[in-house]
């Protein structure tokens, strides 16, 4: 190795590099060459620029090292809060002494020089290219910046994918896209929604949700809900009918006799609790509520015949509860045909009572409908009806699949309180969005919060959507 503070042993390199041969007696003339300032200075400017050469090599090598260096960072979406680290140790880039992204601002991004991260909202979509300048040690203030590109693929929002087509409202069979209502009801209020989806939002197609409700007579009140099937080409007005046929039915003067015999039949139960008075609320429930279901049943029946359609065009589900405030408590009578459930949480919300089971499970994935004759002579029809009676509650919920299947995912949630605790953190601002709903009385945005909440996003789960939330 040369000694580049060796004048002699620089030349004498610079002699067999270039094949000349020092003879003995020629030592002196070599000294005397050597020892000429002129000749050293030229000896030293020949190296100095050979190491400067060197040195300007690696400097543009290790640059384009860099340029040409794999850098990959995660996808982002827009809407979504996205960081992704760029670890310069990592990637080697301890010899950076200057560095700044351009083309982060534009897309709702920024660079956070403490942590190394580039973090933000995205706000566009699409393959976006990030501008990487750079300076390196040995450069000076006035070098102009290197430049690397880094890309970065900003998945746009799934919900600007979706189109919101309105239905047409020319059709006969014309529903609102979307309700939302709140009211009193008996001591309590309701608060109740139904949105069409998303995968019907998307062609123009109809909400195929329904409910209803009301205040009947002597305290009783009711709530239906009904969610239509998707594969019948009239299931919108199916749901309506059974919805709103439960109300007509219940609004009769000879039912409203009928249900004030449930008076004397709850005041003899809480008296004097038997067995046999147990059985007769049951009885009372099963023969009350299921000619109720029938009658629902046979207008049905008679619009398909009167559009000259197949009943089952007109399928859906169907669960409805009917209720009074006595003394001792809340008297809930129930019924419930599909995959909608229906529950109480007590007012310590630590337990909930679910007031009906649902087809899912016991079908195997195959739900049922209120326009199936067979529901009606299946040995199991009559464990569909149910008697609650509980001092007093928080929330009394029914809802759709829609809501069901993506806050609860499967049946056997339905039965655990912290699922439902869960559920109302939800409702008050714990999920992505931010959505909030104030279930308060004195709440003026109530209807427009829950509205928007509705709207959350799922993936995978785009099926219209009903809640009704009595509290």
């Amino acid at each position: 190795m040369v000694d580049s503070a060796n004048p002699k042993e620089q030349l004498l390199a610079l002699f067999k590099f270039h094949n000349i041969h020092l003879h003995e007696g020629r030592s002196k003339v070599f000294e005397e060459f050597l020892n000429k300032q002129e000749n050293l200075d030229s000896v030293r400017n020949i190296y100095h620029n050979q190491n400067l050469l060197m040195a300007k090599w690696k400097l543009q090598d290790r640059i384009a090292e860099i340029i040409s260096q794999p850098v990959r960072i995660p996808n982002a979406s827009v809407g979504k809060l996205y960081e992704a680290n760029l670890d310069f140790e990592k990637l080697g880039w301890k010899d950076l002494i200057f560095y700044e992204f351009e083309g982060l601002n534009d897309a709702g991004l920024g660079f956070d020089e403490t942590t190394h991260q580039i973090k933000g909202t995205p706000v566009v979509s699409g393959d976006r290219t990030l501008t990487f300048k750079f300076k390196l040690q040995g450069q000076s203030e006035t070098d102009t910046p290197h430049v690397k590109d880094i890309p970065l693929i900003i998945n746009p929002d799934p919900k600007s994918l979706w189109k919101n087509l309105e239905s047409s409202k020319d059709d006969l069979f014309y529903k609102a896209d979307e309700v939302t209502k709140f009211d009193r009801l008996g001591d309590k209020h309701i608060l109740v929604s139904s949105k069409r989806g998303r995968s019907h939002a998307n062609v123009g197609s109809f909400r195929e949700d329904d409910f209803a409700y009301a205040a009947l007579y002597d305290g009783w009140n009711i709530i239906a809900i009904a969610d239509g099937a998707g594969s019948a080409k009239m299931s919108r007005k199916g749901s309506d009918i059974a919805c709103n046929g439960i109300l007509e039915y219940f609004r009769q003067e000879n039912i409203e006799k009928n249900l004030n015999h449930f008076d004397d039949l709850i005041a003899s139960y809480n008296d004097k609790p038997s067995e046999d008075a147990e059985n007769k609320l049951n009885l009372f429930v099963y023969e009350n509520l299921g000619n109720a279901v029938l009658a629902v049943h046979k207008k049905l029946q008679d619009f398909a015949s009167s559009q000259n359609i197949q009943l089952k065009d007109l399928s859906s589900t169907l669960i409805f509860t009917v209720f009074k405030k006595y003394p001792t408590g809340y008297a809930l009578l129930s019924f419930g045909v599909g995959d909608c459930p229906m529950a109480i949480l007590n007012k310590e919300l630590t337990e909930v009572t679910l007031l009906n089971w649902i087809d899912v499970g016991e079908f195997g994935g195959g739900t049922r409908f209120i326009t199936m004759p067979e529901i009606f002579h299946n040995e199991k029809f009559s464990t569909r009806f149910g008697f609650r009676q509980v001092q007093d509650f928080s929330y009394f919920m029914l809802m759709s699949d829609g809501i069901y299947d993506p806050k609860f995912v499967v049946e056997s949630k339905l039965s655990e309180i912290n699922t439902w605790q869960n559920f109302l953190e939800d409702l008050g601002g714990k999920n992505d969005e931010g959505l909030k709903v104030e279930l308060n009385p004195l709440n003026k945005n109530i209807t427009e919060e829950f509205s928007r909440w509705m709207d959350f996003w799922s993936v995978g789960n785009h099926d219209d959507r009903t809640l009704a939330i009595v509290f």
